[in-house]
């Protein structure tokens, strides 16, 4: 089974905007479509836009009892304030990824900064940078399937932001998976 676990979970932490209540919904649709169960959570400031946003995801095999992330299997900041709060995550052995547009650059075991707005806008659309970065995260732990998550992309977009969400998904993916 290459290392696949029968319980993941996820933190995806940035400011409201970014679409990481959306991309926490949409991993959560993509492992219910794989026979999990999930649990997805979040949290946001009342200014949507730009306050503290958050969103949490439990993925297992069997009934989840606890439905808020005890022991990450990754987690991903897309802002200054968000690492702040999470980094200390990569000390105690998570994979903490991290956009290098808007937080400043760091150096540590476990911690993988990507340009993920910069490459979102270049893409086209830098609101892609929530289904960029569910790309990043499925590619180095394997959460969902890509298949699942893919039908969760073709579900929720049409047109020209189905193709372009589609691009950004698997873009996200090879930043992982790049020597």
């Amino acid at each position: 089974m290459s290392g696949k676990k029968s319980r993941y979970e996820v933190i995806m932490a940035g400011s409201g905007g970014q679409g990481l209540v959306l991309a926490g919904i949409m991993l959560g649709q993509a492992a219910l479509e794989e026979g999990k169960v999930v649990a997805q959570t979040q949290c946001y400031e009342a200014a949507a836009r730009g306050g503290f946003s958050m969103a949490e995801v439990i993925i297992d095999s069997e009934e989840i009892l606890f439905q808020q992330v005890q022991r990450p299997d990754i987690v991903l900041v897309l802002t200054e304030e968000s690492m702040e709060k999470f980094c200390h995550y990569a000390t105690e052995g998570t994979p903490v990824f991290y956009d290098t547009t808007l937080v400043k650059a760091r150096k540590g075991k476990n911690l993988a900064g990507f340009p993920f707005t910069q490459i979102a806008s270049d893409l086209g659309n830098v609101a892609s940078i929530n289904i960029l970065a569910l790309g990043a995260i499925i590619a180095k732990v394997p959460v969902v399937g890509v298949e699942s998550m893919e039908k969760e992309v073709r579900k929720r977009f049409r047109g020209a932001a189905l193709e372009m969400n589609l691009r950004a998904l698997k873009e996200g993916a090879r930043l992982v998976n790049r020597p």
